[in-house]
């Protein structure tokens, strides 16, 4: 775990499901000695700032991993459809109960119509997309030419 390394993301953690074990070195304060470098394959990041150790970073990069192996959540399916897995953030959640503080569930969501809801689901995606990471909008809209709206 480094600052000099490649930034996690999903792909990542979706390449390194592949691997039956993964080793990591976690430095503390001025890191690893230099020396030990040379055994090293994989140079990994959290992002672009500094800590006072590598723990922190490495159990981000387990718990994205871990959650993607078989068996580790309920619904498998499910993983599909969150953020970055199809290159737009997730849609918003709601839980129980309907109306919390006088904010009301999406009439929408409590319809029952399968249908509705996924399409609702997708339009709040581009938009939670669009308006809050343009660098991802942008690269969405390079690899998706065509299949959505000119203006969520």
């Amino acid at each position: 775990m480094t600052p000099q390394g490649k930034t996690m993301n999903q792909s990542l953690f979706q390449e390194l499901t592949r691997y039956d074990q993964l080793v990591i070195l976690c430095g503390h304060y001025e890191g690893i000695d230099e020396r030990v470098l040379h055994g090293v394959t994989r140079e990994v990041s959290l992002g672009d700032f500094v800590l006072t150790c590598g723990e922190i970073p490495a159990l981000a990069l387990l718990n994205g991993v871990v959650r993607l192996m078989p068996g580790t959540v309920g619904k498998e399916e499910s993983l599909k459809l969150e953020s970055f897995e199809s290159g737009l953030l997730d849609y918003p959640q709601y839980t129980r109960p309907a109306e919390f503080r006088g904010w009301k569930v999406p009439d929408i969501l409590l319809s029952g119509n399968h249908g509705a809801i996924a399409q609702w689901r997708k339009q709040q995606q581009m938009e939670r997309t669009r308006d809050r990471r343009p660098d991802l909008w942008e690269a969405w809209l390079q690899e998706n030419p065509g299949s959505h709206p000119s203006d969520p």
